[in-house]
């Protein structure tokens, strides 16, 4: 079917999603979202992702549906999103992973002079604590690992992730709550 026919099944409910009708998006979501997720899928190769990147290429369909210029463009815009949204959650997969992998090697015995006792127990310590940081949720772990590895701002990482600067502040704080309780004396380990 040639891109700008009018009898395109989705052309009106594109138009009036980008009207700002959520009904239409709805039925577009319906029709497209199996699509939508081979797309992520071949996009990223992690199946596991599929549920919460399309969840993000819907709201984006949806805040951008007006720029959408000529309604019979919508399968490849739409595509377009799809695999944008892809690539970038498989980036932040593997940036979360690299920080994560940096923070566990992490672990030197900088006191060379202490009893090789105290250096064992030291060391042992310490990868408690890596190993506490990597027992973390994702939602606490990455602003964690941002702020206290990386040392970004409060700023940088709500910006870095998407959220408002409170929302990584209550992260944080829950965050270093989680890890006092794993590492208080008598925690399992």
């Amino acid at each position: 079917m040639p891109a700008g026919r009018q009898d395109d099944p989705d052309r009106a409910l594109v138009e009036a999603t980008s009207r700002g009708e959520s009904d239409a998006l709805v039925e577009l979501m319906r029709r497209n979202g199996p699509w939508v997720r081979g797309v992520i899928f071949a996009a990223c190769g992690d199946p596991s992702a599929a549920d919460d990147v399309e969840q993000e290429v819907w709201v984006r369909a949806w805040r951008r549906a007006d720029t959408l210029g000529e309604p019979s463009k919508w399968r490849s815009w739409l595509y377009a999103l799809a695999y944008h949204a892809a690539v970038d959650h498989a980036r932040r997969r593997r940036r979360q992973k690299a920080l994560l992998g940096r923070l566990l090697a992490l672990a030197p015995e900088r006191d060379t002079r202490r009893d090789p006792a105290d250096r064992l127990s030291s060391k042992e310590g310490h990868q408690r604590a890596l190993r506490a940081v990597a027992d973390l949720p994702e939602p606490y772990r990455v602003p964690f690992v941002l702020r206290h590895l990386s040392g970004w701002s409060y700023r940088q990482i709500a910006e870095a992730m998407g959220l408002p600067v409170p929302t990584v502040e209550t992260r944080l704080v829950r965050a270093r709550r989680r890890l006092r309780a794993a590492l208080a004396p008598g925690a399992k380990s």
